[in-house]
Formats: structure tokens, sequence, C-alpha cells
């Protein structure tokens, strides 16, 4: 009695949790974005691999430009799209009639938050200058992307909390343009919210020689994407996110509302630093982490694994019957049809090898990669990419990135099938007791 008292109310804080409106606006966000990055991943394949492959000297450079451009307009202004972006989702799910506004003053308050003088290098020469008057890649790009986030979500709180006061807004009447109007009425919001960031920054610049982007980056970024993408944190957070799913509760109220903004961010870097022909700087990002800790689970449970297993040794009709069916959409992710047909919702059999398995392939992978046995992942690929092909592409093309996902694949079914053998046994007693 008392554990399912407990199930329930830790089914009740994850559900609040997972629709938690901030977390849900951030899920929303980096979606609406998310084929920036993955246009970005191609451009950086075909840049270093099959430009490489087919040209050579002025030629090549010239060709390479091309992914220069795309990666200059993804990759590198990730902080000034994710900024309006969140402005945008977090004003709708609020309710609020002007998201355009709060998209509007979300990027306008990142820009205030700059710094106004940067470094730069010049083209000719060893020292670094300082500029005025210029965006750098180092505050709008990769590096900057949680502070655009943290930036979109406070400018749009104060945003929409001021423009509910009835007696800052300008009603001009119903005989103009609807657009008009709308401007009118967030104008003293807009005077309000651009003064108060501008006067943060001043006092930032004035006093302490900083500015809001290098805090964030270098106080919360960085410790919390340290804490929780390294191997322990995302084992840890990725292993509950799939225990959740025996619950009944989608596995994104981890994995979307906490690891993957943080991964992301890794994966840009990435992207980024393989660009520019420098040293990679993260193993786990948001590609690894399918390559290798999902194969064929669309987020949980390296099912195929399971369906592979079930196909070998189950002689029950129905698992059989589901494993079939859910195949072909588990080859590329899709992993609904198993978790609700087998089902692995409140499937004591499954709980071992349905949180263990991932697990195994991302330390798996995370020693492939740290021992140099393969490359980092560096293109960030679709979700729904199959198994094998993925570890390849995300990889840049390193072939020994398939040997990997190969012996976690074979291990993974070694692992399910015991379980499957039991849970074929508990159907056969329970279909037993029934009758």
């Amino acid at each position: 009695m008392g554990d399912s008292k407990f199930v329930e109310k830790f089914t009740m804080f994850a559900s609040k949790l997972g629709n938690e409106i901030h977390l849900r606006s951030l899920r929303d966000a980096f979606a609406t974005i998310m084929p920036l990055y993955i246009l970005a991943g191609l451009a950086v394949l075909i840049n270093n691999t099959v430009f490489q492959w087919l040209l050579s000297g002025d030629t090549l450079t010239g060709a390479q430009y091309w992914g220069t451009l795309i990666v200059n307009g993804t990759l590198n202004i990730s902080s000034l799209l994710i900024a309006p972006v969140i402005g945008y989702m977090l004003s709708q799910n609020k309710g609020y009639d002007n998201p355009l506004a709060a998209a509007v003053i979300s990027l306008a308050a990142l820009v205030v938050m700059m710094p106004n003088a940067v470094a730069i290098t010049p083209l000719e020469g060893n020292g670094e200058v300082l500029a005025q008057g210029v965006l750098s890649f180092a505050n709008i790009g990769t590096g900057a992307m949680f502070a655009g986030v943290i930036i979109g979500l406070a400018a749009t709180e104060v945003f929409v909390w001021i423009s509910s006061i009835k007696r800052l807004k300008i009603n001009l009447g119903d005989s103009i343009p609807p657009a008009v109007g709308k401007s009118f009425n967030v104008l003293i919001p807009f005077i309000i919210v651009m003064s108060g960031f501008a006067l943060v920054s001043t006092v930032l610049n004035n006093l302490f020689h900083t500015d809001l982007v290098h805090i964030i980056t270098m106080m919360i970024q960085e410790p919390l994407r340290t804490a929780t993408t390294g191997l322990l944190g995302c084992v840890l957070l990725y292993s509950l996110g799939n225990f959740l799913w025996l619950l009944g509760i989608h596995q994104s109220v981890i994995y979307s509302s906490i690891l993957e903004p943080l991964l992301i961010v890794n994966m840009t870097q990435n992207m980024a630093a393989y660009a520019a022909g420098e040293a990679i700087p993260n193993i786990i990002n948001v590609a690894f982490v399918p390559a290798f800790g999902m194969m064929g689970g669309g987020g949980s449970g390296s099912t195929i694994c399971l369906l592979i297993a079930t196909l070998l040794v189950s002689k029950n009709k129905a698992t059989r019957g589901v494993s079939q069916m859910a195949f072909i959409p588990g080859l590329f992710n899709i992993n609904e049809p198993v978790i609700f047909g087998y089902s692995i919702v409140y499937n004591v059999c499954m709980l071992i090898p349905f949180v263990l398995t991932p697990a195994i392939g991302l330390i798996i992978g995370y020693a492939a990669t740290a021992m140099h046995f393969m490359n980092e992942c560096v293109v960030y690929i679709p979700w729904t990419t199959p198994p094998l092909l993925s570890g390849y592409l995300a990889t840049a093309g390193d072939w020994r990135a398939i040997i990997v996902q190969l012996v976690i694949l074979v291990l993974g079914i070694l692992l399910y099938i015991p379980f499957v053998k039991m849970n074929d046994i508990v159907m056969e007693k329970t279909m037993a007791s029934d009758n």
C-alpha cells in the first residue's frame, strides 16, 4: 500500500515537472531550431569529408566556403537564435497575446547584455586587439547559448509581467491597424525592460569590468554542463529517465528537460571545433547519447536489443507479434509500439535490462572514444537515423564507430535474453491464472 502511494506521488511530481512552463518552453524552443543544427551537422560533414575526398587546394577552400557560411548562420549565432525563440514560446505558453513582441525583447535584451568591446585577432598579426561596435561569435555562438536561454527566459518573464499592467498600455482606439495598436501597447514595457537590462549591463561593466553573458557562461553553464554531461552524471540522469518509463512517465521529463539542452551545447561546441580544425572538446553530446545509449530506443531502453532478443528466444505469440510489428519502426528509433505493446510500463521483468542496457552502451561508447579507438561525435544527425549508420555519420565517417555499436548491440541482446524468457514465464502463469 505504501509503495503504491509513493509511486502515485512520484508520478504526480514527475508529471508536474515535465509540464513546468519554463521547461516545456525550453523543449519547444530547442525543437524549433533543431533543423538548423542538423543542417549545420550536414554542412560540417560535407565540408570536412566529402569535399576533402573530391577536391584539393584553392578549389577545396572555395567549396568549403559554402559550409562555413552555413555554420555562421547556425552554430555561430546559437544564442541569437535560442533567445527570441524561447521568448516566443514562453510568452505563448503563458497565454500572452503578443508573443512576437516577447521574442523581440528577448533578442534585444541579450544583445544589451553583451560587452561593447571585444578582443579580436586580425588576419595579419599575432596579438589580439580590442574592437568596439562588433558582436563576436564567442558571445553570440555556441559558448553563449546558455546565456541566451537564461536571458531569454528572464526578459520574457519581466516583459510579460510589466505588459500586464493596464496603466502602462497606450490605447489608440479601434480605428488603427491591429499591428500598430499592439506596438503602442508594448511601447512603455519595451522602454522599461530595455532600460533595466541596459542599467544592469552598465553596472557590471563599470564596477566589475565584466558582462552578464560571461558570468552566466562561467558560473552557471560550465559547472552545470560539466556535472550533468560527464560520464557519471549522464549515466545517472539518463538511467533515471529510463526508469521513469517503467512507471508510465515519459523519459523526456528528465532527458528533454534537463539533459538534452546541455548535450546540445556540447554538440554545437564540437561541430564548431571540428569545422575550425580544432581539438574536439566533448565526448558526450546530443549525437553521442542516441548513437550509443538509445539504439532503436527513441530515447529509452535501447529496445532494438529487446526486439531482436524476443525474435530469437521468445515462444510467446503475443510478444513475438509485437516485436515483428515494432521492428521496422524500432530501426528508426520509434519505440512507442514496443513500450506500450510489449508492454514495458510496470513490467518488472524488464526493469534491469531496460535501465542497464543504455547505461552499458554509454559507458562503452565513452571508453572507446576516450581511448581514441573511435573519433568523437561531431555531426548533429537526425534522431531517427538507424543504428550502425548513426555511429558512422555522427563521427563524420569513422567506420570504427560501427564496430562499437555492434558490440553494444550484441551485449544488449545478450542482456535482454534471460529477461525475455522470464517475461514469457510470467505471461504464461498470468494467462493460466486468468483462465
